[in-house]
């Protein structure tokens, strides 16, 4: 299975649609979990047959694909599933029991709800809550694979923006030649790394040298009122600070 994220540009209606449907997700997630402890024997079925409930209860989880709203409790059933494994191995210390989610920051869609463009360069998601037709730009082209092979679609939030992620189910197979050369490789904490020829690589450090950003972000949210305009725009510029360190390690580690 790959995964290809694309940034989304929409207008200021399509997001907020966007935020609405993680709402939602949030919403059903923790409604799954709730029915869990309060009854016994609920398994993945029940809790898949539950969304059904909630979708003619609540008006506003009717707007969510229903394919995304089985995903929604396939998520909270990851987490009791991971919880009685842990007691199943005794694993000392806190065993991870299901928590209630504070801050969702992704929906996930099967296979409806959505529709790629056939010059994919954008995506259309067709349920009721009205995100539309969202353009799409990235690196990978997806000429190179069938629609059908396409199993997952996400809407994920980030400080950066809007993502969209494609969980595509291929099977690729690389044949490599061996050079018949050894190398050996010792990654320490002055050098990123040094090979057994002597060559070494100077560890970039990107979080020591952003950490006095980081440090002013911190200092200027926690000077914001809990609930204001002021502390959201403070919280949005911390994350962008924590999303700029994590996408230049992740470079550095291709």
């Amino acid at each position: 299975m790959l995964v290809f994220e694309f940034k989304a540009y929409g207008n200021q209606q399509q997001f907020d649609a966007i935020d609405e449907a993680l709402r939602t997700v949030q919403f059903i997630r923790n409604k799954a979990i709730r029915l869990w402890m309060d009854h016994v024997n609920i398994g993945k079925n029940e809790l898949s047959k539950y969304c059904a409930v909630l979708a003619k209860e609540f008006p506003f989880c009717n707007k969510l694909n229903s394919q995304a709203r089985q995903a929604s409790a396939e998520r909270a059933w990851i987490a009791i599933s991971r919880f009685y494994n842990n007691c199943k191995k005794k694993v000392v210390g806190k065993k991870g029991f299901p928590q209630f989610q504070k801050d969702n920051r992704s929906v996930e869609y099967k296979t409806t709800g959505w529709k790629l463009a056939a010059h994919r360069k954008s995506i259309t998601f067709s349920d009721k809550n009205g995100i539309g037709q969202l353009k799409l730009k990235g690196t990978i082209n997806l000429h190179f694979y069938q629609f059908n092979q396409i199993k997952r679609v996400r809407l994920v939030k980030r400080a950066g923006g809007y993502y969209v992620q494609f969980c595509i189910d291929v099977n690729r197979c690389e044949v490599v030649e061996t050079t018949q050369n050894a190398i050996g490789l010792d990654v320490g904490l002055k050098e990123f790394y040094t090979d057994s020829k002597g060559v070494s690589v100077e560890n970039p450090r990107f979080l020591r040298k952003g950490e006095r950003r980081l440090k002013k972000a911190q200092k200027c949210l926690s000077k914001r009122v809990k609930g204001s305009k002021n502390r959201g725009k403070a919280r949005q510029i911390l994350g962008k600070r924590h999303l700029k360190i994590s996408r230049q390690s992740y470079c550095t580690m291709l």
